[in-house]
């Protein structure tokens, strides 16, 4: 039993390293902020989108409106094997293409009460990740399937204070659903590379809450504040792997088993400034509490305590951005931004799953105001990261070195309507 024990514990370690000892947040909730690189979104209030990023906002519109919208993600993330200490050319670790695309959609609907209260309902994500290797990668151990989605349901509150003053506060259910499988690779027990070592599915709902301010220093200037705060999860579902009973395997039973997860807290400080008739600045600091996610356990129904804990010891990052508009005609206009977007993971924690980096942005969108009830933002952004060294071990002693690099491309559309 003991062994066993220790096997479910290397391969739930697996699962813990990889699937989230890396950055997986998100900054795509509106195409509207994407072609400004999401700067000011605490304080503009272009679209309903502002229930995501400062429902105090919300206290800017006078009749209804509903926003809808959708970001292609193309990311363009590869690895070069540079290493190896099992005979094995380094050249078995190349992978040019290690992140799918994806679409992440969001929609929001805002609504004034009277001259002092609004309420709005947004459907958004903060968190998301995914990666995926050939079944019989070398690294099996290492990356093969990894998945998690969630989905926040926000609703919220605005009140004007005064002329100058809005609060808001918000309720937060967050729905995530992770899954994991990795394979056993290369290997010295002559088993095949493609053998299921780790297969773990599950998913979990918490609840958190976000507050917002609005502070309009006069017509033209305005600062905003909005904090969300953690939200815990448990996920739970079936674990099983491959692993022949003889090595302390599962051979294909399924038991269920849970990981912890905090998603971390998120507070964003803006301003945006209209410096004439036709241009405006506007810019971000925000910060992401990644410090809460230091340790992750696991557990199985076969162990009275966790098989699995590990210390993750991530630091809080800071993302800066600013950017800009300008009135092109009465019907259109324009957006530039520049953002960098620090990496909370220390170099001790580099992982091919999600090789994590530095990015920087440049993004440019546009705003067509089709009629006075409707309009369609477009927006693009060109992510580049910085290139990364690091070698990795598995739990049978193989190290593995590697180079990645990791860029992406962003293009997102919207549309608004108001009642």
């Amino acid at each position: 039993m003991q062994f066993k024990k220790t096997i479910l514990a290397a391969s739930l370690a697996l699962l813990s390293t990889e699937s989230f000892a890396a950055a997986f947040q998100l900054a795509e909730q509106n195409a509207s902020g994407l072609g400004r690189a999401y700067a000011g979104e605490a304080a503009i209030a272009d679209d309903a989108s502002v229930v995501a990023r400062n429902p105090a906002l919300m206290s800017q519109f006078e009749t209804a409106q509903l926003s809808v919208a959708a970001i292609y993600v193309e990311p363009d993330v590869s690895l070069e094997g540079e290493s190896t200490n099992n005979g094995l050319n380094p050249n078995v670790l190349n992978d040019d293409s290690i992140a799918p695309s994806a679409v992440i959609p969001a929609g929001y609907f805002v609504l004034p009460v009277n001259d002092k209260v609004a309420v709005g309902f947004g459907a958004f994500s903060n968190f998301g990740l995914a990666t995926e290797f050939a079944n019989d990668y070398a690294a099996g151990q290492l990356a093969g399937e990894t998945e998690i989605v969630t989905i926040n349901s926000n609703v919220s509150v605005s009140y004007k204070v005064d002329e100058a003053l809005t609060l808001a506060l918000g309720v937060n259910h967050v729905y995530a659903d992770a899954k994991i499988v990795r394979n056993l690779g290369a290997n010295p027990l002559g088993a095949p590379a493609s053998l299921e070592a780790v297969h773990l599915e599950g998913d979990d709902y918490g609840f958190g809450w976000n507050v917002g301010l609005a502070y309009d220093l006069d017509s033209d200037n305005r600062l905003g504040f909005h904090y969300r705060s953690e939200t815990d999860l448990t996920f739970e579902g079936d674990y099983t792997n491959q692993l022949p009973a003889a090595l302390g395997g599962l051979n294909g039973q399924t038991l269920p088993g849970t990981v912890d997860l905090t998603l971390p807290a998120i507070a964003e400080f803006s301003g945006s400034h209209q410096l004439n008739q036709d241009y405006g600045l506007h810019y971000s600091v925000l910060w992401t509490g990644w410090s809460s996610f230091d340790k992750l356990e696991a557990y199985v129904p076969v162990s009275e305590g966790p098989v699995f804990s590990k210390n993750e010891d991530f630091s809080d990052s800071i993302r800066v951005s600013i950017g800009g508009d300008y009135q092109l005609t009465n019907d259109i206009k324009l957006r530039a931004g520049l953002a960098f977007d620090e990496s909370p993971v220390a170099q001790k924690h580099l992982s091919i799953s999600i090789p994590d980096t530095d990015r920087f942005w440049l993004s440019f969108g546009a705003e067509w105001f089709i009629d006075e009830a409707s309009s369609v933002d477009l927006g693009a952004s060109i992510l580049r990261g910085k290139t990364q060294n690091f070698v990795e071990g598995d739990n049978l002693g193989q190290q593995w070195g590697f180079e990645s690099e990791g860029h992406a491309y962003l293009v997102g559309a919207q549309y608004n309507y108001s009642f």
